[in-house]
């Protein structure tokens, strides 16, 4: 019998208080009238609500559906779901993925960073959450009731630390996640979004479903990024043979065989040289493996349009 105290947490103040991993397990969660409180949920759930909570710190791992602010100020939080909804909130700060577009309502001083954030659970949290990591379109704000000439909502710093928003727990029991907060090991590839790019060359790279995708995707990453260039988006998508000759054009035969094994991932990389040294490291680190590269910088940005657009016609963004 489940009992719905287990999954709620009412009426604290001045608290450290949260669930280890396995301790939800995909049940729904209710967050409300806390005040002053650090909360860790580090588990995956259904839905969490989060109702009339204040100058809290509040850490939610991956939700399967919905999670919805409402009434809430002055709270710093991290969190993972398929849609995020806020309502008559006041500046809350959301290191977030979201796997659809965040949509915030009669609310003010809203700020978002891209979440990053790292346990050795978490991978498997979002599996069973049924959310990829790969689809965060974390800085694609929605704003339901905007007001001409002010803006309700901005980007975080692009140098904010989590652990200053939301710092690791202290209470006994918490301290046994085995947290890293370090941008270079989030579960969650740290993207750009919306902010300004640092560069007008662009360069798209597509992984194909396969044992390995997750792993080639995330190395490439790892490379790329090492060698000064930024990450701008990342995605994983179906894909049909007519979308494989919109995106991948006079290439499209080749892949199109790949894609009934599964959803590709595709990222999105900028910088000056951006198609060249992608197409570098995927020759000296990826021989074997079959990916779509930009061919040169003239056709990149029509790749990256190409897909992305197709993408979000695909997620109903």
């Amino acid at each position: 019998q489940i009992d719905p105290k287990d999954y709620t947490f009412s009426g604290l103040k001045d608290e450290t208080v949260g669930r280890l991993p396995g301790k939800v397990a995909g049940q729904q969660f209710i967050i409300q009238d806390c005040e002053n409180c650090s909360i860790y949920i580090f588990d995956h759930s259904a839905t969490i609500t989060i109702d009339d909570c204040v100058n809290c710190q509040i850490f939610l791992g991956p939700i399967k559906g919905s999670v919805f602010f409402r009434d809430c100020k002055d709270c710093k939080c991290i969190v993972a779901c398929q849609q995020f909804r806020t309502r008559d909130c006041r500046k809350l700060e959301v290191f977030l993925c979201c796997a659809t577009q965040p949509i915030i309502e009669s609310s003010t001083g809203m700020k978002f960073g891209c979440f990053q954030y790292y346990y050795p659970e978490l991978a498997l949290q979002f599996k069973d959450a049924g959310l990829s990591i790969f689809n965060n379109t974390w800085s694609n704000v929605h704003d339901f009731t905007p007001v001409s000439g002010e803006n309700n909502w901005g980007l975080l710093p692009e140098n904010a630390v989590v652990q200053d928003y939301v710092p690791l727990p202290s209470s006994e029991e918490l301290k046994a996640v085995r947290i890293s907060t370090d941008a270079t090991r989030s579960i969650i590839p740290v993207t750009r979004g919306q902010r300004q790019k640092s560069s007008d060359e662009s360069c798209l790279a597509v992984f194909f479903a396969g044992d390995y995708t997750t792993a080639n995707a995330r190395k490439l990453i790892d490379e790329m990024t090492g060698k000064g260039f930024q990450l701008i988006q990342t995605k994983e998508v179906l894909m049909k043979a007519e979308d494989a000759h919109r995106v991948f054009q006079q290439y499209a035969s080749e892949f199109i065989p790949l894609l009934e094994k599964g959803p590709v991932v595709a990222l999105e990389f900028n910088g000056d040289g951006a198609v060249e040294g992608c197409r570098g490291t995927i020759n000296e680190v990826f021989s074997g493996t079959k990916v779509f590269v930009s061919e040169s910088k003239a056709s990149a940005s029509q790749d990256v349009d190409n897909f992305y657009n197709f993408a979000d016609m695909q997620m109903g963004m």
